[in-house]
């Protein structure tokens, strides 16, 4: 895992929810955060998790999830977070 740096601060849930994911590897908008990954051994964040694509039109929800290691995460922003993945191996069926 990434350590702490100097300017990073504490961030509440809330704030996560509201930033958008964008990926570096091919520049594309992968969505919003929707929930994390929580580790309660050791309460660290492992992951977060952006809905996938959605089925048939947006009528039925989402099929599926990127759930994207924290390490992956390069910046935080006030609106939007970084991320340099490989989208199709962070996708995973929500079934």
């Amino acid at each position: 895992m990434k350590e702490c740096r100097n300017e990073c601060k504490n961030i509440r849930f809330c704030e996560l929810r509201q930033r958008e994911v964008i990926n570096l590897c091919d520049g594309k908008r992968l969505g919003c955060v929707a929930d994390i990954l929580l580790n309660m051994c050791n309460g660290c964040v492992e992951a977060i998790i952006v809905p996938g694509p959605v089925k048939m039109c947006g009528l039925f929800g989402y099929d599926a999830e990127y759930i994207i290691p924290f390490e992956c995460i390069c910046k935080m922003g006030p609106d939007i977070i970084l991320v340099e993945v490989v989208a199709e191996k962070c996708l995973k069926s929500c079934k």
